[in-house]
C-alpha cells in the first residue's frame, strides 16, 4: 500500500501549478523556445520546440521533483527519500535532494544508461539496480520505503509532481500565446497531465496531444477501459517513457483534459532523434523525441502554431550512435545489402564497382562462408552502404541486380 505521503489527498488544480511555479523561481532554467523551420514546412504553420533537454539535470523532471521535495516536513526530510527511475526522474530527485539537503536513494533498471547513472550518483544519490523496467524498480523502491521509512517520490503519481510538471504548460502559454496545439511525450502521464491541466484551465480550445511509443503505450487501452491498465510487455528504445501502468492521478486528468493519444514506432523515434540532431542541433533521447516523431509522421493533424516538447536529452553516447544508424536506415540513408556470389577472385571488386557507379558510399563489408545454406563454392557478402535517401538506396539495389547479382536488402 502507498505511504501517506506518497499519494495525493486531493486532485490537482491550476492554483497548485501556479504555486509550484513560484517555488521553482531560481531553481529551473528559463529556456527560450526554438523555431523549427523544417517542421514548419511540413505542418504549414509555425512549429516551436520546447527544449527541456536543456533543462537542469537534462529533462523536465526537476520541476516535479523539487516541488515534491520542497513540501516535505522537516521530519519527513530527516527520513530521506527514495525514487525509482530509468534516469531522468532519478537525476531530478537527486539534484532536488542535494539542493534541499535530503538523503536520496534511487532504484534504477539494470539497463539504465551510463550517463544517467553517473549523473544521479554525481548529484549525491545512492543508486541501486533492480529489474528491467521502471515498474520493477518501483516495486523495490516501495519495499525500501516500507523497510526504512524513507519517503517515496513517485515519478508521476502524486499531485505535487503533476503540479510541478504543469509549470511547463504555464510557460508555453506565456511564450507562445497564440499556440493552437501542444504535443507532449508521454510515459506515466505526469507531464501530460500537468501541461493539459495548466493549458485547458485557461484555454480549453487549445488541443493537447500525448505521444507514446507504440511498444510501450499503456494509455490507449487504459482510456478505452476507463481505468489504468497494465501492459504485459514493453520493448522500446525510449526507456524514459516505457511505463507499463499509468498513474491514478495523471490518468484522471488525462482522461478529462487530453484530446488525443498517438503512438509512434521505433523507426519514427530514431528518425526524429536523428533529424533533431541534424536540423535543430539538439541532442534528444528517444523518449524526448516522441512528440517530434508524431509531428513528422502526421504533420497535417496538428493545427499551427504547434508547441512540441523535447522532454529530455540524457542519452548514452553508444546508444546515440545506434540511434543515428537506426534513424538513417529508417529514412533510407543507410542500408545493408546481402549479396550471394561464387567464392572466387574478382566478385567483391565487381560489387564495389557497381555501388561506386551509382555514387553510394560503402562503409563496411562482411563475408560469411559458414551459413549451412551456402554451397561449398559460395560466399555471402554483406555491404553496409550510406545513401542520399530512399530513392538512392533503391537505385543501389537495382544496380546490383542489373549486374546479375543475387542481392536483397536486409
Amino acid at each position: 500500500m502507498p505511504q501517506p505521503s506518497e499519494r495525493a489527498s486531493h486532485t490537482v488544480s491550476l492554483h497548485d501549478i501556479k504555486a509550484a511555479q513560484e517555488s521553482l523561481v531560481g531553481v529551473i532554467a528559463d529556456i527560450p523556445v526554438a523555431n523549427a523551420r523544417w517542421l514548419t514546412e511540413l505542418v504549414g504553420g509555425p512549429v516551436y520546440l520546447i527544449p527541456e533537454n536543456l533543462q537542469r539535470a537534462g529533462s523536465f523532471k526537476i520541476r516535479g521533483a523539487y516541488n515534491r521535495l520542497a513540501k516535505l516536513t522537516e521530519k519527513e526530510r530527516e527520513r530521506g527519500v527514495v525514487a525509482a527511475s530509468a534516469g531522468n526522474h532519478a537525476q531530478g530527485v537527486a539534484l532536488a535532494a542535494r539542493m534541499l539537503g535530503i538523503k536520496a536513494t534511487v532504484f534504477m533498471p539494470i539497463g539504465a544508461t551510463i550517463p544517467k547513472v553517473e549523473a544521479t550518483k554525481g548529484y549525491g544519490a545512492d543508486v541501486e539496480f533492480v529489474g528491467n523496467s521502471i515498474d520493477e524498480a518501483l516495486v523495490e523502491a516501495r519495499a525500501f520505503a516500507r523497510r526504512t521509512g524513507a519517503i517515496l517520490i513517485h515519478p508521476f503519481d502524486h499531485q505535487d509532481i503533476v503540479a510541478g510538471q504543469g509549470t511547463l504548460g504555464l510557460e508555453i502559454l506565456e511564450k507562445i500565446p497564440d499556440v493552437k496545439t501542444v504535443v507532449v511525450c508521454t510515459g506515466g502521464g505526469g507531464l501530460l497531465a500537468g501541461i493539459a491541466l495548466a493549458i485547458k484551465s485557461q484555454n480549453p480550445d487549445i488541443r493537447v496531444i500525448g505521444v507514446q511509443a507504440v511498444n510501450a503505450a499503456a494509455y490507449p487501452a487504459s482510456l478505452a477501459a476507463g481505468s489504468p491498465q497494465k501492459l504485459d510487455h514493453m520493448s522500446t528504445m525510449a526507456d524514459g517513457i516505457a511505463v507499463g501502468l499509468p498513474g491514478d492521478i495523471p490518468f484522471e486528468i488525462v482522461n478529462q483534459h487530453v484530446d488525443e493519444i498517438m503512438t509512434v514506432t521505433e523507426d519514427q523515434l530514431s528518425s526524429a532523434a536523428l533529424l533533431l540532431l541534424e536540423r535543430a542541433k539538439m541532442v534528444v533521447e528517444p523518449a524526448g523525441a516522441a512528440a517530434t516523431a508524431a509531428v513528422m509522421a502526421w504533420p497535417t493533424k496538428f493545427e499551427a502554431p504547434v508547441a512540441v516538447l523535447l522532454s529530455g536529452g540524457n542519452v548514452d553516447s553508444l546508444l546515440l550512435l545506434r540511434i543515428i544508424r537506426h534513424g538513417m536506415a529508417a529514412s533510407g540513408r543507410y542500408m545493408t545489402i546481402k549479396v550471394r556470389v561464387p567464392d572466387s577472385p574478382g566478385n567483391l571488386a565487381r560489387i564495389l564497382a557497381a555501388v561506386q557507379e551509382v555514387h553510394a558510399n560503402i562503409v563496411e563489408v562482411d563475408h560469411n562462408r559458414m551459413d549451412p545454406s551456402l554451397g561449398v563454392d559460395e560466399v555471402e557478402i554483406d555491404i553496409h552502404v550510406e545513401t542520399r535517401g530512399r530513392d538512392h538506396s533503391q537505385e543501389v539495389l537495382h544496380k546490383l541486380i542489373e549486374q546479375g547479382f543475387s542481392a536483397i536488402e536486409l
